[in-house]
């Protein structure tokens, strides 16, 4: 018999065994005879996926918490999980054990967005990117541009007087001109078109098929970052050149003591777009359509603006909006507290087990994905009561600590936090004090796609008051 004619067979017989073997002892680990959390992995590869991203997250995070409880185990985009729904878990997860948890993105979300940006380490590349990045973003450095972040919103709400608008795609406009002038500076009037050109481009391919082929998204998209890269490297040159002092985002990156390379500044710097844009101008569309729901809650809102308007008149002062004229906004501050909370723009973060991990009992197994559950933490009837009512007296007093997370928790917690409160609060000032707004159509309806927002992303149309209505 010839010998090669069996040894085949039995060869691939073997290595069809020890892949199955493998594929088992990844889905289905029993190390130190600790179990894994209950739930379903759902079918091959696919898992539970489509029943993830078709339907209200609400539905599915809370049928499964109901099922399983706080902890159990599913499988979405090709990779197991163990998702977490009580703030101790969270806690556990983002704080208390964080080095056991890494930040984890597809790769192809790390290959448009940069793979030396903030959000793909941990560790000390981690910890110096956070300290550059809230030396920018903390009170005293951004308390500086408030009369420019006004100057935008008042430019923007000028330019939708009297237009059937939607409002999402009209905030991520604002949004992103505010997140230009905190990394830019004035000067980033000078590059906002072709910034925004490119960006918007990639942006189109972001939830695409990751296919690098000639005409499609994807590939689109990565020429378009490619040549965003190349515009920021021309500022990066042309401040070098002009070697004058500034206060913002480029300013820290660029400091010679830190030795980022160009590369590195140019994606942490796409990165933060990525991260100011589009999360803050879904809370401003959900912000202005519950605000046109409560007509009593828009009221109170309402006088509390026009109150700072009156002082400032009253006093003699210029009418411009100052750092501390923003923190006299304790309702509308609230307004924005319980909009984060309810809406949940971001449902869950991902992290990834960098070693096996014991919690409550069940294993974690190295290399699984690890969701906590922000919006089933914000709607637990326990913590919250009546949690789907929208209530900003609720947070009159402080939440518990890792109740409210609408940044995250812990070293990898939003470090822009501030930023995006001072743009949404200046914007609210005027749009509450000078304009009136109602909306068009049905919007008792939410899309998903990645963030939930409003059906059609709030059409409305926007109308100066008149003297008799201020």
């Amino acid at each position: 018999m010839d010998f090669t004619s069996v040894f085949l067979p039995l060869s691939f017989f073997v290595f069809i065994f020890f892949l199955f073997q493998s594929l088992l002892n990844f889905f289905f680990p029993n190390r130190g005879n600790l179990p894994l959390p209950p739930g379903s992995l759902g079918w091959p590869y696919v898992g539970e996926t489509f029943q993830l991203y078709s339907k209200n997250p609400n539905v599915f995070f809370a049928a499964k918490q109901k099922r399983y409880g706080s902890i159990f185990k599913t499988h979405i985009l090709g990779c197991p999980c163990v998702m977490i729904s009580s703030p101790e878990a969270a806690k556990f997860v983002l704080v208390t054990r964080a080095h056991l948890f890494k930040p984890t993105f597809p790769a192809s979300k790390e290959r448009m967005l940069g793979k030396q940006a903030i959000f793909f380490h941990q560790g000390d590349y981690h910890a110096k990117l956070r300290k550059l990045v809230l030396r920018a973003f903390m009170p005293e450095a951004i308390k500086n541009i408030v009369s420019d972040v006004e100057s935008i919103a008042n430019d923007t709400l000028q330019s939708l007087e009297g237009r059937l608008i939607t409002t999402f795609q009209e905030m991520k406009t604002y949004t992103f001109n505010v997140a230009l002038l905190s990394i830019f500076g004035k000067e980033e009037v000078l590059y906002r078109e072709d910034l925004k050109r490119c960006y918007y481009i990639l942006e189109q391919g972001y939830n695409s098929m990751p296919i690098n082929l000639p005409g499609t998204l994807f590939n689109k998209s990565m020429k378009a970052r490619k040549e965003l890269a190349r515009i920021v490297a021309k500022i990066i040159s042309t401040r070098r050149q002009m070697k004058l002092d500034r206060n913002d985002l480029l300013e820290s990156f660029m400091g010679d003591k830190e030795g980022l390379t160009d590369e590195q500044i140019a994606d942490n710097i796409i990165g933060v777009i990525f991260a100011a844009r589009d999360t803050t101008a879904s809370v401003l569309t959900w912000i202005l359509k519950y605000l046109s729901e409560n007509p009593t809650v828009l009221q109170v809102v309402t006088e509390e603006q026009e109150a700072i308007m009156r002082s400032k008149d009253k006093c003699g002062e210029e009418k411009a909006l100052t750092w501390a004229d923003t923190r006299k906004m304790p309702i509308t501050s609230r307004v924005i507290h319980e909009t984060m909370r309810v809406a949940s723009i971001l449902s869950f973060t991902f992290r990834e087990a960098v070693e096996d991990v014991e919690y409550e009992g069940y294993l974690i197994p190295k290399g699984w994905k690890v969701l906590p559950l922000f919006r089933n933490i914000h709607h637990s009837q326990e913590i919250f009561p009546d949690p789907e009512k929208f209530d900003p007296s609720r947070f009159e007093v402080a939440p518990k600590p890792n109740t409210f997370m609408p940044f995250g928790n812990g070293i990898h917690s939003c470090p822009g936090n501030e930023l995006a409160k001072l743009e949404m609060l200046v914007l609210l000032h005027h749009l509450t004090t000078k304009y009136r707004w109602s909306t068009v159509g049905a919007n008792s309806g939410i899309q998903y796609g990645p963030f939930a927002l409003p059906q059609n992303g709030l059409p409305i149309r926007l109308s100066k008051k008149s003297q008799t209505q201020k």
